[in-house]
């Protein structure tokens, strides 16, 4: 349904709120897709181009640091041209970014490629999460959940893609071209849809004060999601890497890693409702933190490629719940003002990714990958002191999210 149909896109139409939704799951999925098609063919485009392990590292650990500043730019791109116009100049931006990466033929073309790629997944990326938080307002409960899960699919479908690619032996340009031609064609896809006007939504968004005390109600948040990205990347950016130099896998099979976490994030996200309207939000929580801490230790210990592959599939099992619940906790701390709480919140992330991509590639450029996740597998305990704040705080918010009334279970995240 496109914005120009003049009474389907109109207020309080059910239909708007199905097709943006919809509209929404398939951003969510190109940014998956695109993250997994730079992550798992990092060992191809190494390998192509030659370069450094260093060198590889500190590309990667840029692609973070231009993804922060993409999440301004598309920040400022929504307050001007709202949130789905900016996800699909992202998109098409990313799609341009796949493509010269994989065509480069040195070092400072591949660079400058993969800061092009970081600079539209940022800008991406604040713009579903602030069109997933519009979303999530209009149907009145959490959302987020099924949007990460399409996020994931995406990402299997990419690490599938590339590992497909590598056993035909195609050179990387053209797996990547075959990666940037889905991105385009689904962003040719991409529609704009009206919310209910009823809602008070819209892609805009103002800033309204905050207060100190809103901040540190979201440091346990944060604590959250800074971990669970540390955790991503040492998984999402370095898996591929760490199976083709430690622990001897080719090239069709290093991507495989990053497929079965990816497809271990479908799982565990699809099942997060479920869990937490049986078991409550903080015991969710508390067994995510412990899953995670002994499949990053185990990946550590691996003595081959396929019990790492089935280390990696366990870590995002209990990852995938983590970073949906904090989203859907945080957004209701302030629900008039969501949109900027997330923004704000989003850059946690970042940092986590920072971290542990610039972590993970020094340990293993020094040949210390299996270090590389044993430390995050330490750092994941820390969640355990940060569940508590997931627990539903009582009043109207809990009825109106259905949570039983003896259990501190978050709404719904399908």
């Amino acid at each position: 349904m496109s914005s120009n149909a003049p009474a389907l896109a109109g207020a309080g139409h059910p239909d708007s709120k199905t097709g943006a939704r919809r509209g929404a799951t398939l951003a969510f999925a190109v940014q998956g897709l695109s993250v997994a098609a730079v992550y798992t063919t990092v060992p191809a485009v190494t390998e192509h181009l030659r370069l450094t392990p260093l060198l590889t590292t500190a590309t990667m650990v840029a692609v973070a640091l231009t993804a922060g500043g993409g999440s301004f730019l598309g920040l400022a791109a929504i307050r001007r041209a709202g949130a789905v116009a900016t996800m699909r100049g992202a998109m098409l931006t990313a799609a341009a970014a796949l493509v010269l990466i994989g065509r480069a033929s040195g070092e400072a073309t591949v660079i400058s490629a993969y800061i092009l790629f970081g600079l539209a997944v940022g800008a991406l990326d604040v713009g579903v999460n602030t069109r997933a938080a519009a979303i999530e307002r209009a149907y009145g409960r959490s959302i987020f959940g099924s949007f990460y899960t399409a996020w994931s699919v995406g990402g299997v479908v990419a690490a599938l893609v590339t590992a497909g690619v590598a056993r035909l032996e195609w050179p990387v340009a053209a797996g990547l071209s075959v990666q940037a031609g889905i991105v385009l064609i689904l962003a040719v896809f991409m529609r704009t849809h009206v919310l209910p006007s009823s809602s008070g939504l819209s892609d805009t968004f103002a800033q309204p004060p905050l207060g100190r005390g809103l901040w540190l109600r979201l440091i346990p948040f944060g604590l959250v999601l800074f971990v669970v990205y540390v955790v991503d990347s040492a998984v999402s950016a370095w898996s591929a890497v760490y199976l083709r130099q430690t622990l001897a896998a080719s090239l069709t099979v290093a991507p495989l890693a990053y497929a079965a976490y990816q497809a271990a994030t479908v799982v565990g996200r699809a099942a997060t409702d479920r869990l937490v309207q049986r078991f409550g939000a903080v015991v969710v929580v508390h067994t995510a933190a412990l899953l995670v801490a002994g499949a990053l230790a185990g990946m550590a210990a691996a003595p081959s490629w396929t019990l790492a592959v089935l280390a990696a599939g366990a870590v995002g099992l209990g990852a995938s719940v983590l970073a949906p619940l904090c989203l859907a906790a945080a957004a209701r701390l302030r629900p008039a003002a969501a949109e900027v709480v997330l923004a704000r919140l989003n850059l946690f992330n970042y940092v986590g990714v920072i971290t542990g991509g610039a972590v993970s590639g020094l340990l293993g450029s020094t040949g210390r990958f299996r270090l590389a996740y044993a430390v995050p597998a330490a750092l994941a305990l820390l969640l355990l002191a940060a569940a508590r704040h997931f627990a539903l705080p009582p009043g109207p918010a809990r009825t109106q999210y259905g949570a039983p009334a003896d259990r501190a279970a978050p709404p719904p995240l399908g």
